[in-house]
């Protein structure tokens, strides 16, 4: 057929297509493509497929693309890269994307590394990470021997765990190799703190000691409570150390000479736990940098100021009821914006500067009244008789658990410890390793729970 001819019947035949409607169009259709060849039908796939499937990865501007892409779950997103290289390439570009998912894996994002590469490692390390804690195979054990009576404190520092014991002895021990370091004589150790020279126990002999640990020589002794001494803390910029006792009192000393400066009352119950911090909020009682102390009871929370004045008042007692019927845990922590502490109702925290409860943790699933070992900005470490646990604070919801031996209880919370906390603010890929858990045994040995290497 001639050219004129072909375009003068191909427009007939156009108008009269256009006029069927779309039942006689699809049958109009069908028949055509009976009658083509493999050359007609191979024609037709490549023009549908232009006109069908429109990539809109390829098409959108980035930006639009990117936005596109947050939506997306991690897997989705690890699909869409296997789909071609133009995908791969737009999904590799987009760092905020690979950011957004790991952050939401409870990692810690620095905006400074904007490597793509850098940040899908990251991923898939936090989803091992995360699977391993779901699957119970986050964690490994390990045991340290040496104590032949029962240990009562535990004290944990940068790879180091101090054990205070009944034998009379406080050992300091390399957690990454098991190998003691120091082993002093001392007295009966009711809690512990330490430092690179020194270490400071408190006693059921109603005193406190300090110790070198070169030399195992006490070279200072604080008398004055009249009761067990079961908390203790320090800061030598402060040449200032704090004690709660068994005669319901907590007393102020010079740390270098050994005199008891204040004695402070209004506890009606053991002082099992005293902390001492820099404030790092303003408020009408305090200023950022003011050092505070908190001591707590059974029953209540105390907050002092030190430092200003030697004969100080309580600034503000919390509690969890007012008619003492909800126990306190004796789980306390305090990092200068928040105090954490648990009870039997639940996990407490509150605003420091205003001290208003900012939120009381339950959990709708096991365990049911656990107790709190630390406490950061995205998880929470908890414990109970049976298991360790992992509670993602976004969501409260557990994410991970380990079983625990029967360890031995104290109802002044010394026998069991957390390690290394960093993590709770999210991981680095770094700081998911070392000692996660340290409490005290029946056969006097000190069970260990430590991160298992991240492959």
């Amino acid at each position: 057929m001639e050219k004129e001819a072909f375009e003068g019947w191909l427009e007939s035949v156009s108008a009269s297509f256009l006029a069927l409607n779309d039942q006689q169009r699809n049958q109009s259709l069908d028949h055509l493509i009976s009658l083509s060849g493999a050359a007609q039908l191979r024609h037709l796939s490549n023009g549908l497929e232009t006109l069908l499937k429109r990539d809109f990865l390829r098409l959108l501007p980035l930006e639009l693309a990117f936005y596109l892409l947050r939506w997306l779950d991690p897997q989705t997103l690890l699909t869409c890269c296997l789909v071609c290289k133009q995908w791969n390439k737009v999904i590799n570009a987009c760092t905020e994307v690979w950011q957004g998912v790991c952050r939401d894996l409870g990692w810690r994002i620095d905006d400074s590394i904007q490597d793509v590469g850098h940040w899908k490692r990251v991923y898939l390390k936090a989803k091992l990470r995360m699977k391993q804690l779901k699957e119970e195979n986050a964690f490994e054990t390990s045991s340290l021997i040496g104590h032949s009576a029962r240990v009562y404190a535990l004290y944990y520092k940068d790879g180091l765990l101090c054990t205070g014991s009944d034998d009379l002895s406080a050992k300091l021990w390399d957690v990454r190799t098991g190998q003691c370091i120091y082993g002093i004589q001392t007295h009966t150790c009711a809690t512990v703190k330490f430092d690179e020279q020194k270490l400071v126990t408190g006693s059921f002999d109603n005193t406190i000691a300090c110790w070198e640990w070169s030399t195992g020589a006490k070279i200072q002794q604080f008398r004055g409570h009249t009761g067990a001494v079961f908390s203790v803390d320090y800061n030598d910029e402060l040449d200032t150390l704090v004690s709660g006792s068994a005669d319901f009192t907590v007393k102020v000393w010079a740390l270098s000479a050994g005199a008891c400066l204040n004695t402070l009352t209004g506890h009606t119950e053991w002082v099992t736990k005293v902390l001492l911090q820099k404030s790092q909020v303003e408020s009408m009682m305090h200023s950022p940098g003011d050092y505070i102390l908190l001591s707590a009871d059974k029953y209540e929370i105390k907050v002092w100021p030190i430092g200003r004045e030697i004969n100080c008042k309580c600034l503000k007692t919390l509690s969890v009821s007012e008619d003492r019927s909800v126990c306190l845990q004796p789980r306390l922590q305090f990092d200068g914006r928040y105090i954490v502490c648990s009870s039997d109702l639940g996990v407490y925290q509150w605003d420091f500067a205003s001290f208003d409860v900012l939120r009381v943790i339950r959990p709708q699933q096991d365990p049911a009244s656990p107790s709190l070992l630390s406490f950061g900005e995205v998880f929470a470490l908890l414990f109970d008789n049976h298991h360790l646990y992992v509670m993602d604070l976004r969501t409260e919801a557990i994410t991970g658990r380990w079983p625990l031996p029967a360890y031995r209880k104290s109802k002044r919370g010394s026998s069991f410890l957390p390690g290394i906390t960093s993590w709770l603010n999210g991981f680095d890929g770094k700081n998911d390793a070392g000692l996660v858990f340290a409490t005290s045994m029946p056969d006097h040995s000190i069970h260990l729970v430590l991160w298992k290497e991240n492959g």
